[in-house]
């Protein structure tokens, strides 16, 4: 902020601390009590007692503020710091400020968390000079384990695990299950979406994506890794090369041992909607099609994909129908998730639904996105194509009602929208289960109870 803004809310303080380095090379700070006069650029103080306040030096003048709440932390935290060289007032013995230069903040202005992303590049620098002055690398560092879960974005996985597990529980449904392979799918599945998930911040980080983002939350923003210096450019892109290569490796020896030319061009398309999400030159998310790819690739592609190993080619439509609840659901967490993001997002050519759609066909996107995912549980099931347990997911449906009301509430407030995206993942958890359990109780009747009705029209 410039000196006049930082004297008015100078201004705004009862006392003032008053603080400059003695000739002994020691700070001193002392209470006083200024008048200021943003005007004139100036704050106007009598020297406190029994202290000799410099002429001839930078002084400042501090004024802060912090409520307590008990059980709970601080609110209502602000502070601002003025900067200027004193000089005399007149004949009387009160000292001048001349300010040269102000910093501060204020809560009611800038959230907390945000403040704090808007210092990580002034934190960076000044690692790097303390790393140049001690002469070894000083940087922030995490356990192990802690650093592989932010950086991989391990809790994600649910994105995969449902659709690989409904692909396998599907075949297992019709007769077709081979645990070898399942595992192997499982694993594949997983390196894949890690790999996309460090592509991402990569790519990210080089648009200026992730640098431009001063709101990330726990769901949104990346996993910003390589803006806190935890891990670097390179060593991130050594890791999605390692977990792509990994997937890569599975799926020729899966695509080997099945001969199926389904399986080769679910696998192709796959690679090419997971890498080409973010990484040029397709940049779908760029494109304005990010939304959809994530729909196709953790829909029809991981499920058909699953179940395409287990039946050594066989496609079904009975696949495709369950695979498109659970995709439209996944997409819904990266659209719910793109809304905080969407400054950032702008600043850097990412073209996401919510940057490009006004606020209020945003919200009502998703209600009519995520009635259409329950709108195919119940045709799937009257169509014969699901089981009839698949309705159970229905359940969730008060889940999209908590969602399209608190994105009304809350769309504006990046940190207040974090309870609601944790809500909009736990509906695809919780619809992805009930459908599971539905296959598992086809599978269970089939062993023990043959015969039982669990299809409308079979």
């Amino acid at each position: 902020m410039d000196a006049q803004r930082g004297l008015e809310k100078l201004a705004g303080y009862p006392f003032h601390i008053l603080t400059w380095v003695g000739d002994d090379g020691y700070p001193l700070s002392v209470a006083i009590e200024a008048t200021v006069d943003p005007a004139a650029g100036t704050a106007s103080f009598r020297p406190p007692a029994g202290l000799t306040v410099p002429l001839d030096r930078e002084v400042s003048l501090t004024g802060s503020h912090i409520h307590p709440k008990p059980g709970y932390g601080y609110d209502e935290r602000r502070h601002v710091t003025v900067w200027g060289r004193t000089a005399p007032a007149g004949p009387s013995d009160t000292i001048r400020v001349e300010a040269v230069q102000a910093w501060g903040w204020d809560e009611a202005e800038v959230p907390f968390f945000e403040y704090s992303e808007r210092t990580v590049g002034q934190s960076r620098r000044y690692l790097r000079g303390l790393s140049e002055r001690t002469g070894r690398v000083v940087r922030p560092r995490l356990s192990f384990g802690w650093l592989a879960l932010r950086a991989t974005r391990l809790p994600f996985l649910s994105a995969t695990i449902v659709p690989v597990l409904l692909g396998i529980f599907i075949a297992a449904a019709q007769g077709f299950f081979d645990l070898g392979a399942a595992l192997l799918t499982i694993v594949g599945g997983f390196a894949v979406h890690l790999g996309l998930n460090v592509a991402n911040d990569v790519f990210d980080t080089r648009s200026g994506a992730d640098d431009a983002n001063v709101n990330p939350t726990p769901y949104s923003g990346g996993s910003r890794v390589i803006q806190y210096g935890l891990v670097t450019l390179r060593q991130m892109a050594t890791i999605s090369f390692a977990f792509y290569a990994l997937a890569a490796a599975i799926g020729l020896y899966l695509l080997a041992t099945r001969g199926s030319v389904a399986l080769l061009v679910i696998g192709v398309l796959g690679f090419v909607v997971s890498i080409g999400y973010t990484a040029p030159p397709l940049k779908l998310v760029y494109r304005g099609v990010g939304e959809f790819a994530v729909a196709l690739g953790f829909g029809p592609l991981m499920l058909l994909g699953a179940y395409v190993v287990q039946t050594r080619g066989l496609v079904s439509a009975e696949a495709l129908v369950a695979s498109l609840p659970v995709a439209i659901l996944t997409a819904l967490i990266l659209y719910v998730n793109e809304i905080p993001d969407r400054g950032g997002d702008a600043a850097a050519g990412k073209r996401t639904l919510p940057v490009r759609l006004p606020k209020n066909v945003v919200i009502n996107a998703y209600a009519i996105a995520a009635s259409a995912a329950f709108a195919f549980v119940v045709a799937g099931v009257i169509a014969g194509l699901l089981p009839i347990p698949a309705l159970l997911a229905l359940v969730a449906l008060p889940l999209v009602r908590q969602v399209y009301g608190g994105l009304k509430q809350m769309y504006d407030s990046p940190y207040g929208l974090m309870s609601v995206m944790a809500v909009n993942i736990r509906l695809h958890l919780i619809v992805g289960g009930l459908l599971l359990l539905a296959y598992l109780a086809v599978i269970v009747m089939s062993a023990v109870a043959p015969g039982t009705p669990l299809f409308l029209r079979r």
